[in-house]
């Protein structure tokens, strides 16, 4: 007997049957912050039954941030409890969910949760947030079925690339062939796959254009060649090596004692050298012996000498006498440089002025990947942050990171990490108003300085890059969402994609009988500005990446393509039988 239609709906979507016949679509996202609103906003977008399927969010009494965290989405159910236990869950209708996201910033937290929500319901979908790889590793055990997720190692690339002035390093493999991201002109043609973003322009970055030709950015093949953001790290590495010397020792030299002790010891020389050349002059002997009685005198004394003419022995006194003083100065200096150091190193104080380097502002998650990414390259780092306990301060101090506890958003802070000689600055901690004025006072500091600002408000971005010019944000949530809701739909998104501010998705869509594009050619699937498609598979056949527009699809055939959410969401429902949904809203950053 032939399935009926909406069975094989619900196969193709990942729906589950339940007892009381309720057919949408049901999942439980926990959390707080603004990667709870993204998912939420993801989900409403992303799944084909988008305008019916059902989501309860799980919130605590009280918001957390100023920032959205998904309670005031429209249509979205919320519970708000302080803690996320068995009977939480069971408010919140976990029961008939088909999928439940933890997603607080709580590792330990989070695998509690799991486990109070396995109580509730054993074979529910898990999606959980964790930092930890350990911990992540466990529950992974615990859990084989489910998905562990870190946003921060996703996220963290992104900002790295950027602080360097490449594109974000994504690779994946898939169908046999491994791809990345790269600029048109470091790939060779035949190497290239897809055009994917026009950011000639960076007013106005064009995604997927009709005209691929005209793309600068490109989804390429990789042929053993290192990625962009290697090879610029490669160039500052070499750059730094290739200081002056002489403008390092005497940076050193300036930073190992404080100015007044400096100031006496090149006074004190001066006046060495003015009385050597006086006792020269008065002994009458040549410039290398003048040098030699000169440094005898000061540093050791002579022998008492009446033959000597008086002007001759007044000059060896008076040598004496600065010797001295000398020695002295001498041990001060080095004594005042060592207690700086030591100063330095617990304070968090740094000194020596440096250049080529990139500061990071902010050790959470994020902070600490971008630090130990950009160290791997052998980046030159130095860190700030206002809790000497910051999560990333300790590992900062095993890798030999200068970390400076202070508030960034002061000048004094700024300059004592030498900003205005930096690279780049890395501004992501969770507040968005400090980001902001310390990515305005570097700024004023070296108007050239390139700003990686960490924003969660794409509307407030784009007025701060009109108003001050600072074109490079990121927003960790928005770019870390659609991958945690695919795997909460049950999907594989095979690799998300960051052009400027938009998040390009790479994921494989089947064709199910009787969907709208079942029998249509493969002409239909692509659409400029949304959809892009790189490879089609008939079943049980290799992937096709030479796309034929003239072939037509059948049911069982998989689209590999590259799309926007928006883009992916009218994919999903021209893929699936029936009038499943109403055409959902363009999200506003799309």
């Amino acid at each position: 007997m032939a399935e009926p239609l909406r069975d094989r709906a619900r196969r193709a979507t990942g729906w589950r049957f339940r007892p009381n016949g309720d057919e949408l679509p049901h999942y439980v996202v926990c959390g707080s912050d603004p990667l709870a609103y993204w998912v939420v906003r993801a989900l409403l977008a992303t799944d084909p039954t988008a305008g019916q399927v059902r989501v309860t969010l799980v919130v605590p009494e009280r918001r957390r941030s100023d920032g959205p965290d998904g309670r005031d989405v429209p249509g979205v159910r919320v519970v708000t409890a302080d803690r996320l236990d068995e009977a939480t869950f069971r408010r919140a209708g976990l029961a008939d969910a088909d999928g439940l996201a933890l997603l607080y910033q709580d590792d330990v937290g989070n695998m509690h949760a799991a486990l109070c929500a396995q109580a509730v319901e054993p074979r529910l979908r898990l999606v959980v947030r964790m930092y930890n790889t350990n911990l992540a590793d466990g529950l992974r055990q615990l859990f084989p079925d489910s998905a562990v997720i870190s946003d921060a190692s996703m996220a963290a690339p992104a900002f790295v690339a950027a602080a360097l002035g490449e594109l974000a390093p994504t690779h994946f493999r898939h169908a046999g062939r491994t791809l990345y991201v790269a600029r048109r002109a470091d790939v060779r043609p035949q190497d290239v796959v897809c055009g994917l973003a026009v950011t000639t322009d960076p007013e106005l970055v064009r995604v997927l254009p009709a005209d691929e030709v005209a793309a600068d950015v490109v989804l390429a093949e990789a042929t053993g060649r290192p990625a962009g953001t290697e090879l610029a790290a490669r160039r500052l590495v070499r750059a730094r090596r290739r200081r002056q010397p002489v403008a390092v020792v005497l940076r050193a030299a300036r930073s190992f004692a404080t100015r007044k002790i400096g100031i006496a010891v090149l006074v004190l020389l001066g006046v060495i050298a003015v009385l050597g050349w006086l006792n020269a002059r008065a002994a009458g002997v040549t410039w290398g012996e003048a040098l030699y009685l000169t440094l005898v005198t000061t540093l050791s004394g002579q022998d008492p000498d009446v033959t000597k003419p008086a002007a001759a022995q007044v000059m060896q006194v008076v040598l004496n006498l600065a010797g001295l003083a000398l020695i002295p100065l001498i041990t001060a200096a080095v004594v005042d440089g060592i207690v700086n150091a030591r100063l330095a190193l617990h304070s968090g104080r740094i000194q020596p002025d440096r250049s080529g380097h990139v500061v990071v502002v902010g050790l959470g998650n994020i902070g600490t990947r971008v630090m130990a990414q950009l160290h791997d390259f052998g980046v030159e780092v130095v860190a700030i942050d206002k809790d000497p306990d910051a999560r990333g301060a300790a590992l900062a101090h095993r890798l030999g990171v200068p970390v400076i506890v202070a508030d960034a958003g002061l000048e004094e802070t700024l300059r004592a990490a030498s900003v205005d000689t930096s690279q780049a600055l890395v501004v992501v901690s969770t507040d968005d108003g400090a980001n902001l004025r310390a990515a305005l006072i570097a700024r004023s500091l070296d108007p050239d300085l390139r700003v990686v600002l960490r924003l969660f408000d794409g509307d407030f971005a784009e007025r701060i890059q009109q108003a001050f010019g600072i074109g490079i944000s990121r927003s960790v949530s928005y770019l870390a969402a659609p991958s945690f809701a695919a795997a909460l739909l049950d999907r594989a998104v095979i690799a998300t994609i960051p052009v400027d501010r938009h998040a390009l998705l790479v994921t494989e869509v089947p064709v199910v009988a009787d969907s709208p594009l079942d029998g249509r050619p493969l002409g239909a699937v692509a659409r400029p500005g949304e959809v892009r498609l790189l490879a089609h598979t008939r079943t049980g056949q290799k992937a096709d990446w030479s796309v034929d527009p003239r072939v037509v699809l059948r049911a069982g055939d998989r689209l590999t393509v590259v799309a926007r959410r928006a883009g992916l969401t009218a994919l999903l429902r021209e893929t699936t039988p029936g009038p499943l949904a109403a055409p959902f809203p363009r999200q506003p950053d799309e």
